[in-house]
């Protein structure tokens, strides 16, 4: 016998106790602590290929994914996908090209995660492909909404995430600078 909890909020999250066993403690341990918020997410993750990182496009899983695309001297551009997904069967030979186009450039890395078989907390996949693109020296997550074409995703590397990323992106952007700038209007003010 197992035992999950599945939240059915705006996205999906499962749970499963820290400890063995499905007894009447266990069991009221396991839902005081999910009320509590004790509990972290449980996040399936395939095992990391001895060779995830020798081809042009790296292979994330998630025990790897954070090390990868959260590091700081990188940017990161990742491709989620399904494998029976014909939109993603369709852009594999374009991301191949674009892995191709930047395997020599140590400040940018193209990879791409199966999100049927890993899960990480930080980002939500709502479909399939989704491409998301992780800044050098930043937590912030832009999600691409350009063309799905070598040149447009050229276009949205050289230009660190700018042009192609989706509107929210941008809107969120823009929030960022009116509030430094408030911030930096009560300063004066303060003065």
């Amino acid at each position: 016998p197992a035992l999950r909890l599945i939240t059915l909020a705006e996205d999906m999250t499962k749970f499963r106790p820290t400890e063995a066993g499905v007894d009447e403690n266990t069991v009221r341990k396991f839902a005081q602590d999910f009320l509590d918020g004790k509990l972290k997410p449980h996040l399936m993750s395939e095992e990391i290929a001895d060779d995830w990182d020798k081809k042009p496009v790296k292979v994330l899983v998630g025990k790897n994914f954070k090390e990868v695309a959260f590091n700081k001297d990188k940017a990161v551009f990742v491709e989620f996908y399904a494998p029976w997904c014909g939109h993603c069967k369709q852009l594999a030979p374009i991301w191949d090209e674009l892995g191709e186009a930047y395997k020599d450039n140590d400040k940018i890395v193209i990879a791409k995660m199966d999100a049927t078989a890993n899960e990480v907390e930080d980002v939500k996949i709502q479909s399939f492909p989704t491409l998301k693109y992780f800044p050098a020296g930043s937590d912030k997550i832009v999600e691409y909404n350009g063309e799905r074409t070598l040149a447009g995703f050229k276009k949205f590397l050289d230009s660190d995430g700018q042009d192609g990323a989706s509107a929210g992106a941008a809107e969120e952007e823009d929030e960022e600078e009116e509030e430094d700038a408030e911030d930096g209007d009560q300063a004066r003010d303060e003065l």
